[in-house]
């Protein structure tokens, strides 16, 4: 394996660190088009500002909006004649790919992937492959059953164990062990308890740990000097904190560094591309319901603003609009006349989500460079920790679009030579 020399900690041109500036730069100056949701605001700032750029989206039809929400390189490049600015896309979000030849003997038999969706185990698999070879024990930070685990355990000469705080995965994924002979131990384990002591030497691995989870994890092994860290970054917005606090010094000392929110976190991760077309069209049933609604709340209260409503019950997803205005107006305390016309609001529904939706195109084109500014962010303070770091994608979009990877390798000599001085 390969790895790049370490950074310097006062290096303001390492390579990392160069990136996560230009991402800054670029996501400051585009402020306007990634923090106002079209989901609770009919008419974003943005679109009288930059008409044409209204317009390009406006006329797009339906089969576009899907094929671009995947694809928002091809979107760049056809709204950069409306915003130049939007060119860089591809240079900004370019990073290399880990993806190993030995992808093949790295995803677990299918025989043997017991309770394990097809799509996370080829996930597991992808993620092992980048990891090859294992030089140390391996422990699987919130590791569920254990699938990655039970991944890693074949391409491990030590031992492979794992945290995760639910028991009755513990026992399901200690279960399966037992069943086919894997080299694996799960241990109940909360993983942010302060009194938790990493082992000596290990490897600390995660594959799509959420928020505080994962930065946890990254405090942890440095504290404990880890030879070895790899992980998947997923959820950034589930935290305790309700403001990004940046990892690294570099990115902490930044003058104009981003400030975002929990909600502004929510759009790194707010991708379909995996879901299926069934969840793609309950998702969008209820959103047009959530908007004809908050037409009808609008009307009703005489307040132009968006009046949020709470996560509905599942049933409701069989029911209709009225049942569902119903609820929530039971539930915001909005009182409903007799008279309403709710195919009229059901119709505006109908527009309004045609609407968010070529709007959302717009906002999502900054999904990708958000989750790079705080996975550089990581990588930043890694090396600053010591560690020689590789940032890339472990697997393609289409298998998951939390495919970016962190492998960091704690950098000894350069340890020791800092000791000695």
């Amino acid at each position: 394996m390969t790895l790049p020399p370490p950074a310097s900690l006062h290096d303001p041109d390492s390579r990392f660190y160069h990136h996560w500036q230009q991402l800054n730069d670029w996501l400051v100056a585009h402020r306007e088009l990634w923090q106002p949701a079209p989901f609770t605001d009919p008419k974003p700032p943005w679109t009288r500002k930059w008409p044409a750029l209204a317009e390009r989206v406006a006329s797009l039809s339906d089969s576009d909006c899907q094929q671009l929400d995947d694809e928002p390189g091809i979107l760049a490049g056809l709204a950069a004649g409306e915003l130049p600015s939007l060119q860089v896309f591809d240079e900004l979000t370019r990073v290399p790919s880990l993806v190993s030849e030995s992808l093949q003997t790295s995803v677990l038999p299918e025989i043997r992937a017991t309770d394990m969706p097809g799509r996370k185990r080829l996930q597991s698999g992808a993620f092992a492959s980048a990891l090859r070879p294992l030089k140390h024990d391996v422990l699987d930070w919130c590791c569920g059953k254990g699938h990655l685990a039970r991944t890693l355990a074949p391409l491990c000469n030590g031992s492979v164990s794992g945290l995760e705080w639910n028991r009755a995965l513990v026992e399901d994924g200690n279960r399966l062990a037992v069943k086919f002979g894997d080299r694996v131990t799960l241990y109940p384990q909360n993983v942010m308890a302060e009194e938790l002591v990493m082992p000596a030497g290990a490897h600390g691995v995660a594959l799509h740990a959420c928020g505080d989870l994962h930065r946890q994890l990254m405090r942890r092994a440095v504290n404990a000097r880890l030879p070895r860290l790899s992980f998947s970054p997923c959820c950034y917005h589930l935290a305790q904190s309700p403001h990004y606090e940046p990892a690294s010094r570099r990115a902490g000392r930044c003058t104009n560094a981003l400030e975002l929110n929990r909600n502004d976190l929510r759009l790194a991760v707010q991708e379909m591309v995996t879901a299926p077309e069934r969840v793609r069209q309950q998702t969008g049933r209820i959103s047009q319901w959530r908007l004809g609604f908050d037409g009808l709340q609008r009307h009703l209260r005489g307040v132009d603003t968006y009046l949020p409503v709470p996560s509905h019950p599942s049933r409701l997803i069989k029911g209709d609009f009225t049942g569902f205005c119903r609820w929530a107006a039971a539930k915001r305390g909005v009182e409903l006349p007799l008279e309403t016309d709710f195919a009229h609001w059901q119709h505006y529904g109908e527009q309004r989500l045609r609407e968010v939706r070529r709007h959302e195109l717009v906002r999502h084109l900054f999904r990708r460079p958000m989750e790079l500014w705080l996975v550089l962010d990581y990588a930043l303070f890694l090396e600053e920790q010591g560690y020689h770091v590789r940032l890339g994608t472990f697997c393609e979009r289409l298998l998951t679009p939390r495919n970016l990877l962190i492998d960091a390798v704690r950098n000894e000599r350069a340890e020791s030579a800092q000791g000695l001085r």
